[in-house]
């Protein structure tokens, strides 16, 4: 019997399928009499417009329009089935004027389903299986306009972040489409041995394009939906992840511009969570790879708490990868944008709190020199960022053990910002820690104060050595007769 209903099943894609459905909603006439349920004319053509979609044997001809409490159990299967395609009529939902009692049907409808899986009183057939995957598709996967992504690239861009976002009109009826969804991944009544022959790789494809949605709603929600798929359809894991990872890939790399980079990175996170030990090459792989350079893009801050925590539960799954994300975050150092800055140096006190001693001894020379450049920051949340890192014990013991390779590079400095800085807050900081040191090694710190005051007498030198020889220069440029359109060097005291 079910090798018979197969053999009827539609050989037309689901696309196909939308786009006959999407004419015919949008066709006043269909519209005006889908209302008319009641009599005998207004259900022959909702089954004829089903039948685009789903075979006659799978909506057997059932009013969609009953309640599941009025058909026997043996019949609630067809209902449920017959009911999904009243659903797979799509309006539009701009024009709130328009089809308002069709879409209060359909509502009612999707309400109902979402009641009817939510009580798990039975298994779904494969042909339910079916429906409920078209009907999703052909409500749910849509190509954003133009005209809507633009909006939403400017406000992923970081610049515009306190823009409102754009809400999606259709969000009433998307909403319960999600709700039913969800519930019917997440139902114990779904075979996932069957069902994974509809959630495919294609349907799974077309679930993370959505992630791209201006609508933060749906984007919530999309989230949930395939952590549920990612968590009950193992086989469909690897690919899952590889899709992720492409998206990230194309945003790095290419466009620097995707609204659902925050929620991917919380699916992940939870993912990264539940990775075997020892970790797979293909899990270092995607921390070096895509992870790591997640930190470039100017719209960081958008997902920078995502991120973090994703590196935080790759260094407590395997403490020896903190030297390699170290150097990661320094080779990506946002040398220009100061509040990247504040947020890379929280997120390497992070780090730096749980990394062992061999670890941090891989990394203290470059990792130190950088910090001594953000000591000197004129941007003074910068500098009292950096200097905060004296007050965690733990990054405090780590530099004591290592004062002999640490102080010299970073005692310059301390001494510039005392002379130079021009915040008073930064300064009180600085002769904190300079007192700091002299209480750890005062004998290490008077040998790094003498090799101070011996290489700024060489600069003060080469310095003079410099003005001398422009002046020289200009001597001579002075006495040279000048000869067509020759450029010669002009004395300041002639100007």
């Amino acid at each position: 019997m079910l090798k018979q209903i197969f053999n009827k099943l539609p050989k037309k894609s689901s696309k196909t399928d939308s786009d006959e459905l999407s004419r015919s909603s949008e066709s006043p006439r269909a519209a005006g009499k889908s209302q008319q349920r009641s009599n005998g004319g207004g259900a022959s053509l909702k089954r004829a417009s089903s039948s685009a979609v789903f075979p006659a044997s799978m909506v057997s001809g059932i009013e969609p329009l009953v309640p599941f409490k009025d058909v026997p159990n043996a019949e609630k299967m067809n209902l449920f089935v017959s009911k999904l395609s009243l659903c797979c009529v799509t309006f539009d939902f701009t024009d709130p004027s328009k089809n308002i009692a069709d879409k209060d049907v359909k509502r009612k409808t999707l309400v109902e389903l979402v009641d009817f899986v939510a009580s798990g009183s039975m298994r779904f057939s494969e042909p339910a299986i079916l429906a409920m995957c078209r009907m999703c598709a052909i409500n749910l996967f849509r190509v954003f306009p133009p005209n809507y992504r633009a909006n939403g690239v400017v406000a992923s861009g970081g610049e515009n972040d306190d823009d409102d976002p754009m809400f999606d009109p259709a969000w009433p009826h998307l909403q319960l489409v999600y709700e039913l969804l969800l519930k019917f991944i997440s139902s114990s009544c779904l075979d996932a041995k069957v069902a994974k022959k509809y959630i495919d790789h294609s349907f799974i494809s077309k679930l993370l394009e959505l992630f791209d949605s201006e609508d933060p709603r749906e984007r919530d929600c999309l989230k949930t939906i395939l952590h549920r798929v990612y968590g009950k359809f193992m086989v469909h894991r690897p690919f899952i992840r590889k899709s992720i990872n492409n998206i990230f890939y194309r945003f790095v790399i290419e466009t620097e511009k995707h609204n659902g980079i925050a929620e991917l990175l919380e699916i992940f996170g939870s993912v990264i969570s539940g990775f075997a030990l020892p970790l797979k090459e293909e899990h270092k792989i995607f921390l070096w790879r895509v992870l790591i350079p997640l930190h470039k893009p100017k719209s960081l801050g958008v997902y920078f708490q995502q991120l973090s925590f994703c590196i935080t539960q790759f260094l407590e799954k395997e403490p020896k990868l903190a030297s390699i994300v170290i150097s990661g975050l320094l080779k990506y150092w946002p040398v220009t944008n100061s509040q990247k800055e504040v947020m890379f140096l929280g997120e390497l006190e992070e780090i730096l709190e749980g990394i062992s001693m061999v670890e941090f001894q891989r990394i203290m020379v470059p990792l130190f020199l950088r910090l001594g450049c953000c000591i000197n920051s004129l941007h003074f949340q910068v500098a009292e960022r950096t200097l905060f890192l004296w007050n965690n014990d733990h990054i405090v013991n780590l530099i004591a053990h290592n004062r002999h390779a640490i102080l010299p590079i970073i005692f310059p400095a301390l001494e510039r910002n005392i002379k130079s800085h021009w915040n008073p807050a930064v300064v009180n900081l600085t002769h904190n820690i300079r007192k700091m040191f002299v209480e750890m090694d005062e004998k290490l710190f008077v040998s790094c104060h003498a090799q101070y005051k011996e290489d700024e007498a060489i600069l003060i030198l080469e310095a003079e050595k410099r003005k001398e020889a422009w002046k020289q220069l200009e001597q001579v440029a002075s006495l040279k007769p000048v000869i067509g359109n020759t450029a010669v060097l002009v004395s300041p005291l002639m100007t």
